[in-house]
């Protein structure tokens, strides 16, 4: 029979062995699936945005067709067949705005002239379908579609060599028949010509081939993914196919060189090529395991013509995991031994008193009276009462090491969950600000094809307008105009990047210095009375300088444009309370912030000024957030206003 002490050493075992390993199992699977889901969530993201840059360059080569097509010379010369006019002016238009393919036909489609390959015209190019759709339309077409290898060689026999490739066995590929391809995918724009009558007279054609080209899949990786590395590995990596092959991709073989001629896994074959859809999940690509995300690219006839795939290297989630599960492991299995050592010290306690008492009721069973019975019992009693006692006594210690404990834990819980809200916040905000980015990027992207194009245009009548002719003025307006949406569109994109501070040891305090040095004598200032209050001997912070000195100069200005009648700025210095930071105030004296203005005023594109664009605070915000700082804002309504920025004090190498 087991005796007591094995009984409850092993009761014990198996009420904490069991519910652990159920909770570790559970707990491990949600971690483990939340970690995908949000891996897939950020590649589907990924995915959108590689779409955007891809439709961008569709839309810049559409533009620059449209814009070539406006100009009178190339018109009048397509009107004429100035063959040789147009081979010189489409070879010049052709290398500026690095196309591999620029052709003028007539309303038949028949070649006039190539910018590339200028010896051979007269054929026919009807038999591309964006050009067939152009001339019936007279509308612009642009898109994406396959050319044959004829088709290329007679645009050059250089895009022809450019798009052959053999074609590389892959791993869970569909076999090809045919080892080596020799068609191309190529981005097309066809523009309708008119003469000044509006008559119909050619098609200017340009093309960009996609094979061998790395512009799209490099910007996609840059852009969305900058360029992240992890053990040795590119975190992010795009890739466009022609059909199930790889003609464009930063993917690299074993090697280092991009896995040109590859094909894509017969799942991802069959889902987005056979049945058009979008494939999201885990997929073995050319030599490593991604999170990836793949959909189909279309022609204008909405055939299926090519994949455009997106992935996130997969190892960085299973480190993540791995090292979740290790510790997670570890915490349960130091749990199990410490109840473990707990129970057997246990029932030691339990089982000793018990085994004396057992010993007194043996000899008294075997008569051995020797022991006086008294009202407290014979001695083993005693002691067994007094051990009893004792054990009642340091359970109570224990109770009461545990309650106090248990206090402690408690309190150490709010105050992680207390810091857990604030990071959670802080994540809200940064995705956010992230979606914002990227969001303000692609409007940036989309304004600046337009812009570029009317900007072009302005400048060159600008110069073609005499100084005498009444409207100078209204072109310079356009010009000057222009610009100014051009420098909008730039401070769009300074936000959407938000660049990585290139930190160094410098003095806030000659910061400021320069600032109001700079500042001072400009025109806004000359009412404002500037007062410094800087503390002495600050201890240097590690910092990027010129990003601080954006945002106090960005909020000196804001301070003197709400003082445009004059008024008095401050602006003190000082350590805090803890000696851990730097406590910098701007305290103007203008008419303050209403409440529901200054709940938003970090907001990005928040703005209560006509020609604002809402951007400066958000920015500034972004970069004292990247410095481990934090940045505030008091006001009063008819008194002013005060900004308050906190930078954390980094010590020296070797310095306490």
């Amino acid at each position: 029979m087991k005796t007591i002490q094995t009984q409850l050493i092993l009761s014990f075992s198996i009420a904490i062995l069991v519910p652990t390993i159920i909770t570790s199992y559970v707990g491990m699977r949600i971690i483990s699936d939340q970690i995908i889901t949000r891996a897939e969530m950020k590649t589907i993201s990924d995915l959108n945005s590689a779409r955007e840059i891809y439709r961008n360059k569709v839309s810049e080569l559409h533009s620059i067709i449209r814009f070539t097509t406006l100009r009178r010379l190339i018109r009048d010369a397509v009107m004429r067949h100035n063959r040789s006019f147009l081979t010189n002016d489409l070879r010049s238009t052709l290398r500026r705005e690095k196309l591999d393919v620029l052709t003028a036909v007539d309303a038949k489609g028949n070649v006039i002239a190539r910018g590339r390959n200028p010896d051979l015209y007269g054929d026919n190019l009807l038999e591309l379908p964006i050009v067939a759709l152009a001339i019936r339309t007279r509308q612009p077409v642009s898109g994406t579609d396959i050319l044959t290898a004829e088709q290329l060689h007679r645009a050059s026999p250089d895009l022809e060599a450019q798009a052959t490739m053999d074609v590389i066995p892959t791993p869970k590929a569909e076999p090809r028949e045919t080892p080596r391809e020799t068609s191309g995918l190529m981005l097309i724009s066809a523009a309708p010509l008119f003469d000044d009558a509006e008559n119909f007279v050619g098609v200017l054609i340009g093309g960009i081939l996609l094979n061998r080209n790395f512009e799209i899949v490099d910007k996609i990786k840059e852009i969305v993914h900058e360029g992240q590395i992890y053990e040795g590995k590119e975190i992010g990596t795009a890739t466009i196919f022609q059909g199930d092959l790889r003609i464009s991709t930063n993917v690299k073989n074993q090697d280092g060189s991009r896995a040109i001629g590859t094909l894509v896994s017969q799942e991802v074959k069959d889902a987005v090529l056979r049945d058009g859809r979008r494939w999201v999940g885990e997929a073995f690509v050319v030599n490593a395991t991604y999170i990836a995300a793949y959909e189909p690219i279309k022609n204008p006839e909405n055939d299926i013509i090519g994949i455009l795939y997106v992935g996130v290297l997969k190892q960085p989630f299973d480190d993540v995991l791995q090292q979740t599960l290790m510790t997670f492991l570890g915490i349960a299995a130091l749990g199990i031994l410490l109840i473990i050592f707990f129970s057997i010290h246990l029932a030691k306690r339990i089982a000793n008193p018990l085994q004396k008492l057992e010993d007194i009721s043996r000899k008294i069973t075997e008569g051995n009276y020797n022991h006086e019975f008294k009202a407290k019992g014979p001695i083993e009693i005693e002691h067994l009462a007094r051990s009893l006692n004792t054990m009642a006594k340091q359970i109570e210690t224990e109770k009461r090491e545990l309650e106090e404990w248990a206090n402690t834990l408690e309190r150490k819980v709010e105050e992680r969950a207390e810091e857990m809200k604030k990071i959670n916040a802080q994540l809200f905000r940064s995705e956010k600000l992230a979606s914002l980015g990227k969001l303000a990027a692609g409007v940036a992207h989309e304004i600046n094809n337009p812009l570029t194009g009317i900007l072009t245009n302005s400048s060159l009548l600008l110069e073609d307008v005499d100084k005498d002719d009444p409207r100078r003025e209204d072109v310079e307006v356009m010009v000057k105009e222009t610009i100014r949406c051009r420098e909008i569109v730039k401070r769009l994109l300074d936000f959407a990047r938000q660049t990585k501070p290139q930190k160094r040891l410098a003095n806030i305090n000659a910061l400021i210095d320069n600032i109001v040095l700079l500042v001072r004598n400009q025109a806004s200032f000359r009412s404002i009375s500037i007062e410094k209050r800087l503390a002495d001997q600050l201890p240097e912070l590690l910092i990027d300088p010129d990003q601080i000195q954006q945002v106090f100069v960005n909020i000196i200005l804001n301070a003197a444009e709400a003082m445009a009648k004059g008024g008095k700025l401050e602006i003190a210095s000082q350590p805090s309370r803890d000696g851990r930071s730097i406590t910098v105030t701007f305290s103007d004296t203008g008419p303050g912030i209403p409440e529901p203005h200054r709940e938003r005023i970090f907001d990005p594109f928040y703005t209560t000024k006509e020609h604002g664009t809402g951007l400066g605070l958000s920015i500034s915000y972004g970069i004292i957030e990247q410095h481990g700082g934090t940045i505030s804002v008091e006001s009063t309504v008819g008194k002013g206003s005060t900004f308050t920025i906190q930078l954390p004090i980094v010590a020296e190498e070797g310095t306490a």
